[in-house]
C-alpha cells in the first residue's frame, strides 16, 4: 500500500538533525518545542523507526536517521523550488541583496549565477559589509534581504547552515606562539570579534589587534604574511590558509550559524524569489558536502 509522507515532518526532522536539537529547531521553524517533538515522533511512528539517540545530551541520528536526512533535504529542496515555479510571477527589475564579505566567495556564485540564467531581466545589487551594518540597512530597507553570520540560528529568519568558527594562520607559521597573541579581527561590528575576546579572556592568553577591517583581501593578507591568526568559519577559510587545530593551543571558538533574513515589513516578491534559490544553493552545498 501506498504511503505520502508528510512534508512539514520531514522539514522538523532535517530542522533538528541540522541544528542539534529541538530546542534550536523550534526557533528555526517558528513553532514551539513540544510541536517540533510531536512532529519527530509522528514521523517515527510513520516508519516505525528510531531516528534519533536520545540517550546523549546532543541529539544525535541513529544510522537509520543519518541515511533519511539525505533523502528528506532533496525531497525539501524539490518541494520549495516547485513550491516557487508555481507560485512566481514573470519577474524584472532590481533586488539588493546584503551578503558579508566573508561568505561571498565560498557561496554565491553559483546561486547568483542560476538566479541570472533563470530571470535575466532582474540586476542584482550586491552590498558587502558585517552582519551588524547589513541588518541596520535592512531595517531601514536600503538592501531587500541579506544572509548573516549569528551566534544563535533563525529566530526571525532562515536558518541556512551551521559552521564551525576556527583559528586560521599561515601555513608553516609562528604567529599562533608569538607573546602576546597578534590577532586580526573584522571591524568592531563583526560578530566574531566579541566571541574571539571571550575565548582569549577565558584562556587568559594575552593578544593585541594586528589589522582591523571590514574587507576580507586584506584581512587574509595579514594572516598568509604570518603577521596574524584570525578567525574564519570553516567554510571561509581560503585554501592558502591553514586551519590551526587544538595542538595549536589556542582556546577553542564557538558553533556560528548562516541566516538569511528578510525585512519586517514584509519582502518584496522579486527578494522572496531570490530567497528560494539562495535557500536551495545551501541545501545543495549540505548534500554535496555529506
Amino acid at each position: 500500500m501506498r504511503r505520502d509522507i508528510d512534508v512539514g515532518l520531514l522539514r522538523a526532522f532535517a530542522a533538528v538533525a541540522e541544528t542539534g536539537g529541538v530546542t534550536s529547531a523550534a526557533r528555526v521553524l517558528n513553532l514551539t518545542q513540544a510541536a517540533v517533538s510531536q512532529q519527530i515522533k509522528r514521523l517515527e511512528d510513520f516508519f516505525a523507526l528510531s531516528l534519533f539517540d536520545r540517550e546523549q545530551r546532543r541529539l544525535a541520528l541513529t544510522p537509520t536517521g543519518e541515511r533519511l536526512l539525505a533523502y528528506a533535504q532533496r525531497i525539501l529542496a524539490l518541494n520549495d523550488e516547485v513550491w516557487g515555479v508555481m507560485t512566481s510571477p514573470d519577474f524584472e527589475g532590481e533586488v539588493r541583496l546584503g551578503v558579508p564579505h566573508d561568505i561571498v566567495q565560498p557561496f554565491m556564485p553559483p546561486i547568483l549565477k542560476t538566479f541570472n540564467q533563470c530571470w535575466p531581466r532582474v540586476r542584482v545589487t550586491l552590498t558587502c559589509q558585517a552582519t551588524a551594518r547589513l541588518l541596520r540597512m535592512l531595517d531601514n530597507r536600503e538592501i531587500d534581504l541579506t544572509l548573516t553570520t549569528e551566534r544563535e540560528p533563525g529566530g526571525t529568519s532562515d536558518f541556512l547552515m551551521a559552521d564551525q568558527l576556527v583559528w586560521v594562520g599561515a601555513r608553516g607559521g609562528d604567529a599562533h606562539s608569538r607573546d602576546p597573541l597578534p590577532v586580526s579581527f573584522g571591524d568592531p561590528t563583526c560578530a566574531f570579534r566579541a566571541s574571539t575576546v571571550r575565548a582569549l579572556s577565558g584562556a587568559e592568553r594575552d593578544w593585541r589587534i594586528t589589522c582591523e577591517t571590514s574587507d576580507f583581501a586584506p584581512y587574509c593578507a595579514t594572516i598568509e604574511a604570518d603577521l596574524a591568526v584570525a578567525p574564519m568559519m570553516t567554510s571561509s577559510v581560503p585554501r592558502n590558509l591553514h586551519v590551526l587545530g587544538p595542538e595549536y593551543g589556542l582556546p577553542p571558538l564557538p558553533l556560528f550559524y548562516i541566516n538569511l533574513r528578510m525585512p519586517a515589513a514584509g519582502p518584496l516578491d522579486i527578494a522572496q524569489e531570490l530567497a528560494r534559490f539562495i535557500r536551495t544553493g545551501f541545501a545543495q552545498r549540505h548534500r554535496a558536502a555529506a
